[in-house]
């Protein structure tokens, strides 16, 4: 296994302590690079160690920071910790165990598009989480490392936080920049981008907790180091949520082209019972259900790699699904959890949404007919290209796949 960086908390005691932390070197980093480097050495090297988003999209981070113009000011970073994809579970460790990486990396993403303010918005079910970060960057500015004129410089940086009310579209940085604002979380029509006309209309950067703790690293032990790990395309190590019909769940820290077989059968310990592995779901309920052949199992966990057998990697909330289990269930688990989640915005998603649910309770309650499954397929088909923001089109990915490689499962449930 490869170095812990973003997990290193595990190895350290007491890291969610500022003391500890500062111990342990933190903020050292900071401190050299308000002081003694240029925000575009900062965005330059980011850029180089081709860290990609670790939210889902998978965007070049470096590249995103770069879209935000210097004639239109100010500059905003938001830090998105509205982790709700169900089977990711990532970002809440290091939010709760690792928090200064993550505002260490905040804070050097903002010196490096110098934005004076940023914001953390977190899900509304991370209250205490919110409550304990209040705590901390007061911390933090009253021992001079949050605040103006920094070390003397003329930098100065403020960090603010903003708790939503648990709407899994907030995920969604349109929308999360609309709940800030005071107003409905629903996503935007984009252009503009959020990197033009974001938070108040002015260009921001918006990252996920998982990329941005990735940030120190690459500032303290450079580029070629973070690049020790991982692939050409996907380098770096990412924290693979695993869940699902395994042995030992949890959070995993591997480099990216890790296999999905060593995260299920070496870090997971297999599957319960020893059963069979039927399928994997490679993004948590956003994804599709890769039967698990011998060939899926080999496949390095990338972004190209896994997008090349069917499913985007995503937040890389591996979920595995055994022999035990029946498709039909799991489809109509994550049909509802969309239909309660959409925002209702567009009439595809809304509509949708509410039709895959009706059918699929159909079916899973025995009352189903065989002109049932056609229509649940022609339901998600219709949908796909034509929803106003990927909630949609996440929605019907299993479904289809579902109903593509697992028909039997869904006869199986048929009125007899």
């Amino acid at each position: 296994m490869s170095e812990l960086i973003l997990l290193r908390h595990r190895e350290v005691a007491g890291l969610n302590q500022l003391k500890t932390y500062i111990a342990d070197g933190g903020f050292e980093t900071w401190k050299k690079v308000v002081t003694s480097r240029k925000p575009e050495e900062v965005l330059n090297d980011v850029k180089a160690s081709g860290l990609r988003g670790r939210g889902g999209a998978g965007f070049p981070t470096g590249v995103k920071w770069s879209f935000l113009p210097n004639n239109i000011w100010p500059h905003y970073v938001v830090a998105n910790s509205d982790e709700s994809e169900p089977g990711t579970f990532k970002d809440r460790e290091l939010l709760e165990f690792n928090p200064y990486l993550f505002i260490e990396g905040l804070m050097l993403t903002s010196f490096a598009v110098q934005a004076n303010d940023a914001y953390i918005y977190f899900r509304g079910e991370f209250s205490q989480i919110a409550k304990k970060f209040d705590e901390r960057l007061a911390e933090l500015t009253a021992k001079g490392l949050l605040g103006d004129a920094l070390f003397g410089t003329n930098y100065s940086l403020r960090i603010h936080t903003h708790l939503g009310a648990g709407a899994y579209i907030c995920g969604e940085e349109t929308a999360l920049l609309e709940s800030i604002e005071g107003r409905l979380g629903q996503p935007r029509l984009r252009p503009p981008f959020p990197a033009v006309a974001g938070l108040f209309d002015k260009p921001t950067v918006i990252n996920n907790v998982e990329t941005l703790a990735n940030i120190p690293y690459i500032m303290e032990k450079g580029v070629d180091a973070f690049r020790k790990n991982g692939t050409e395309k996907s380098p770096g190590t990412k924290i693979f949520s695993l869940s699902g019909r395994v042995k030992k769940p949890g959070n995993y820290e591997l480099p990216l082209g890790t296999t999905f077989r060593e995260l299920i059968f070496k870090h997971g310990e297999g599957i319960i019972n020893d059963a069979k592995v039927k399928a994997i779901m490679p993004a948590g309920a956003s994804s599709t259900l890769i039967p698990a052949t011998d060939a899926a199992l080999d496949t390095p966990m990338d972004y190209e790699s896994t997008t090349a057998i069917g499913s985007p990697l995503g937040s890389a909330s591996v979920m595995v699904l055994d022999e035990t289990v029946n498709i039909s269930r799991v489809i109509n688990n994550t049909v509802h959890f969309f239909s309660h989640e959409s925002c209702g915005k567009c009439t595809p998603c809304r509509e949708g949404n509410f039709w895959m649910s009706h059918i699929s309770d159909r079916i899973e309650s025995g009352k189903g007919k065989k002109d049932d499954i056609e229509l649940l397929n022609s339901v998600a088909t219709q949908m796909q290209n034509k929803c106003f923001c990927a909630l949609g089109e996440f929605s019907t990915m299993a479904v289809v796949s579902g109903l593509q490689h697992f028909r039997a499962d869904f006869e199986a449930r048929l009125e007899s």
